[in-house]
């Protein structure tokens, strides 16, 4: 790979890069290891970053890389303010913001506000310290419930499955909405909000573009901690989670870091990682004041089907509209099954993975891409049980996300494929024996590959002046197909049906996800695939 550097977009005030931003994720344990302990780290991913600048994203989002004991990968922070050694530096985290800069690409990280590690200077004080004491004011302490406190103080549930309180040797329980190693904190005491401010400050001084807020949507509880009884957990965007969650006390604390991310130069921004009973509420977390983007969560969960898409990309676009909020879209993450997988699997999740991705690349607002879809990576659903180490697994063994964290697959060699230097062997999960052919080398020199439809979808994507911001025009289509158009100069077309598919030939053909036959003023579209197509003079 070359070493292209970019020109960074201005960051001036008033630019707003993140309405129509490309956003790679980064799993740093799992993207390029550097140092050769067969885990990914910071110094990793600055070897790679010419690789992204010429995938052509707008910005890198790193997963967390503080000092953390590790019990859920690093969401369980001991340090806010270190890197964990297995990471890296704190001397790395600098360089890597300072080399992505010169990349002409911004940089967000993750910061986990809803609970620390149980590691923590300030949870270690509050055990240290005992019942009522002014270090357990920063948790959630409470006496149990029972003759002699032996039962817990509601029947809230981990997400990670059992209670959700803990019992010390003391008698007093402590709330963990996750992991018991990742007690709750304690939103109403003022030295949790002083302290946060001050680590949104401390990164932002290094450099850092914006903050990923890890349950955003949890911080502040249901008043009191009342029981759940028999309302037990609702549907939130086609999601179990438990309702004490997304509570009207949370948008202050949003707020409040809005005014710390505007007192910085270049556009600085908050991307909410919110689970919201309805797309009405996540909206509330976009609003002018608060945050400036969150997760579209309920587009990611959307089966390949022509009419159920149409319908959650309007009804994303039409909720945040009225609060001048950009939607955002997302395939997959570090935390679900990957969408070739979703999809179908194999040859039939691929094409509908190809042309899911054309589909999402031409809507208005920013994107995000989980690393390796640009390389059409499937989830790894048969990794021995040995080394799954996913904490979720514990509440039911087939939901574990250890299978889309498998480490990337550089080169086409032999396992794990280049993710570390030369003479390692093993890496922290196993790299699939049969991903040679799916590796960055192996695909940058096949034009029909997956990595080379991802790189011209965002080199055109940033050419187009219709792509990017902007609104969406949708056009009358067969059954299992949607075409839409972007400022009457482009146009997307997409066939979610199992059938070719013959239309009105748009425009000009400027990108597919597979063959198109063009006969006349007729195209023929090939099963599960999409096309982009210029209109007029554009």
């Amino acid at each position: 790979m070359t070493d292209v550097v970019r020109e960074a977009r201005p960051v001036q005030a008033g630019t707003r890069w993140w309405r129509d931003a490309v956003i790679y994720q980064v799993y740093v344990r799992s993207f390029a290891d550097g140092n050769g302990d067969g885990v990914g780290d910071l110094l990793g991913v600055r070897s790679r970053l010419d690789y992204l600048a010429e995938l052509g994203v707008d910005a890198i989002w790193l997963t967390p890389f503080y000092t953390s004991p590790m019990a859920d990968f690093g969401y369980d922070v001991a340090d806010y303010r270190q890197v964990d050694p297995i990471f890296g530096t704190l001397a790395d985290a600098k360089a890597l913001i300072e080399d992505a800069h010169r990349y002409g690409m911004r940089v967000i990280i993750d910061v986990v506000p809803n609970h620390t590690s149980d590691r923590h200077a300030w949870f270690e004080a509050a055990v240290q310290a005992g019942p009522g004491s002014p270090e357990r004011e920063r948790y959630l302490f409470r006496e149990g419930k029972g003759e002699v406190g032996e039962l817990p103080p509601n029947d809230w549930e981990s997400i990670f499955g059992g209670p959700a309180w803990t019992r010390l040797p003391d008698g007093e329980w402590y709330l963990h909405l996750f992991a018991a190693e990742q007690p709750d904190l304690n939103w109403e005491h003022p030295e949790v909000h002083a302290e946060f401010e001050a680590i949104l400050r401390f990164w932002l001084d290094l450099g850092v573009d914006g903050f990923r807020i890890d349950v955003a949507h949890g911080m502040v509880k249901a008043p009191g901690l009342p029981d759940i009884g028999s309302a037990g957990q609702v549907e939130m965007l086609g999601t179990a989670v438990l309702p004490y969650f997304d509570q009207d006390g949370v948008h202050e604390i949003h707020r409040t870091w809005r005014r710390v991310l505007d007192s910085y130069d270049g556009e600085r921004i908050g991307v909410a990682e919110a689970w919201a009973p309805s797309q009405e509420r996540l909206a509330r977390y976009v609003r002018p004041d608060e945050l400036h983007q969150a997760f579209n969560f309920h587009f990611l969960k959307t089966p390949w089907d022509g009419e159920m898409l149409r319908a959650v990309i309007d009804e994303s676009l039409a909720t945040v509209g009225p609060v001048g909020a950009p939607t955002t879209w997302v395939l997959s993450n570090h935390d679900v099954k990957r969408h070739v997988t979703r999809y179908g699997h194999g040859d039939l999740g691929l094409r509908r993975a190809r042309a899911a991705a054309l589909m999402m690349f031409a809507l208005p607002g920013s994107t995000y891409v989980y690393q390796g879809e640009e390389l059409g990576l499937p989830e790894v659903l048969d990794l021995p049980d040995e080394v799954c180490q996913d904490p979720q697994r514990l509440r039911d063994p087939d939901d574990g996300r250890d299978g889309c964290r498998v480490p990337i697959p550089w080169a086409h060699s032999e396992p794990p494929f280049g993710f570390s230097p030369p003479g390692i062997e093993e890496t922290w999960l196993p790299v699939p024996e049969e991903w040679g052919p799916l590796s960055v080398e192996s695909q940058l020199g096949d034009p029909g590959s997956t990595l080379s439809l991802y790189r011209a979808a965002l080199r055109l994507r940033r050419e187009h002046p219709a792509l990017g911001d902007g609104t969406l025009t949708w056009r009358e289509s067969p059954s299992g197909t949607l075409v839409f158009t972007r400022d009457e100069a482009f146009a997307c077309t997409v066939n979610t049906t199992g059938e070719p598919v013959e239309l009105p030939r748009p425009g000009n053909l400027l990108l597919a996800s597979a063959p198109v036959a063009v006969e006349g003023e007729t195209v023929r579209l090939a099963p599960d695939s999409a096309a982009w197509w210029a209109l007029g003079d554009a």
